[in-house]
């Protein structure tokens, strides 16, 4: 098989590259990193030495692809589905780039800030990550009001980022009860058979997950 991924079931980055490659009916193989473990650890840090996962070896070509947004973008060029996650015209490629660093840097980043402050029982002021949630959200049911998915009609890169990024997040924060048009896009997400595919697949795991009293009945 030409794709071997690297990665951790319960890791909402790894769920990013997962989507996309469910979109597309990629094949691949798995390779799960339990980093806790020293000989995985090595393993993935002679294929990248920043030690972080997703990674995709991509052994027909002889290369590592690290960073989810470039393997989505990757797959894309060498083992494209019937729809591009990336779309082919440029200033709407753009914004799907944009939605996409949006919910890795404003809704993964706070999100994860405060899942490792639970999971390291380290008590902190947390004033920060919450806001930039809340403020992302806000911008979330503003966009959403009339569209069905992140940047138009089709699913993207953009909806891939989207998908994890608010899954945890809602866990730690949940979403503002007048907030409709985010509620709405949440649950066409959730319903999406890519995105419930990586549910079901974490389940075992998610009882490692610190906000696990935190989700929803319906995925468990």
């Amino acid at each position: 098989m030409s794709l071997t991924l690297y990665y951790h079931p319960l890791a909402s980055f790894c769920h990013k590259v997962l989507i996309a490659l469910y979109e597309n009916n990629t094949a691949f193989e798995r390779r799960i990193i339990n980093l806790a473990e020293p000989a995985d650890r090595a393993e993935l840090e002679a294929i990248w030495p920043l030690c972080r996962f997703p990674v995709v070896r991509d052994h027909a070509r002889a290369v590592d692809v690290p960073e989810t947004s470039i393997i989505i973008e990757y797959l894309d060029r060498h083992y494209p589905g019937a729809q591009p996650l990336l779309p082919t015209d440029p200033d709407v490629a753009l914004d799907v780039r944009l939605w996409d660093r949006f919910f890795d840097h404003y809704v993964q980043e706070p999100m994860q800030s405060i899942v490792l402050a639970r999971l390291n029982d380290i008590q902190c002021d947390q004033t920060s990550e919450r806001t930039k949630l809340k403020t992302a959200y806000k911008m979330i049911e503003k966009r959403m009001e009339a569209r069905e998915w992140m940047c138009g009609a089709s699913f993207s890169l953009a909806d891939c980022a989207a998908a994890p990024a608010l899954f945890y997040a809602a866990t730690v924060l949940p979403f503002p009860e007048e907030y409709d048009a985010l509620t709405t896009y949440f649950d066409r997400l959730m319903a999406r058979p890519s995105v419930r595919r990586v549910l079901e697949e974490a389940k075992p795991y998610f009882q490692m997950y610190p906000f696990y009293d935190d989700i929803p009945e319906r995925f468990l």
